[in-house]
């Protein structure tokens, strides 16, 4: 006979087996579409222009793990005519974003190819209309070159703006049913002057946001935050 303590287990164990089955997420959440994120942000808008580049920091792994953690990555250099200045951008997308697929943060992979993180903290990057995205400030420094960096990470049509804000997402997408897709935009300015970098940065970005068609914003910073540009 099957004692009663077994039964128990054996429904105890079903029972969390459902949960478990309940939680799985099935349905994705896709706020990129009709082509790439490379197509979604222009090349030129105002005097700036950008000219592709692998150059950039870019995660670092032996075995190609950004090939896996990234279905496109788009590195460019934009330059602008009028002062000569230029900006770096790197978009990391994945179209999936699971425990196994997270964005890598300029935290991580910087130091990772030999730069100190010399300041961190979390602001906001005011849009034109009246938005603003939460964006991180970075410095990062070598011996020879000091990186100015502005980033903002998206899955699904939220915005963490750190390492536990994204765990806090992935978790609530995951009890919602759905797995979403995301990306990590960083803008970078090589200058011993943070605040100006800073400064220059935060027009550029509102600048290229505003240029983006209406139709693909939300792939960069979520749906209502989209609708907040006025261009």
């Amino acid at each position: 006979m099957i004692a009663r303590r077994d039964l128990l287990i054996g429904g105890t164990c079903l029972a969390a087996a459902g949960a478990a089955y309940a939680l799985k997420p099935r349905a994705r959440l896709v706020l990129l579409t009709g082509g790439k994120m490379a197509d979604a942000i222009p090349l030129t808008f105002g005097d700036w222009s950008a000219e592709n580049s692998d150059g950039l920091v870019q995660p670092k792994s032996e075995d190609s793990l950004a090939a896996m953690l990234y279905s496109e990555m788009v590195s460019r250099i934009y330059h602008q005519a009028s002062t000569g200045a230029a900006v770096m951008m790197l978009v990391a997308y994945g179209d999936t974003q699971s425990d196994l697929l997270q964005l890598h943060r300029p935290e991580t992979c910087y130091p990772a190819v030999g730069f100190n993180i010399l300041s961190a903290r979390t602001t906001r990057l005011n849009l034109p209309g009246g938005g603003a995205v939460p964006v991180r400030e970075v410095v990062a420094k070598t011996a020879d070159r000091q990186e100015n960096i502005v980033y903002w990470t998206r899955m699904g049509e939220f915005l963490p703006d750190t390492n536990g804000e994204q765990r806090k997402v992935r978790l609530r997408t995951a009890m919602q049913g759905y797995i979403p897709d995301g990306a990590l935009f960083r803008f970078s300015v090589v200058s011993g002057d943070s605040a100006a970098a800073f400064a220059q940065l935060d027009g550029f970005v509102a600048a290229l946001l505003a240029a983006v068609p209406a139709g693909k914003r939300r792939a960069l910073i979520g749906t209502e935050l989209a609708k907040t540009i006025r261009a």
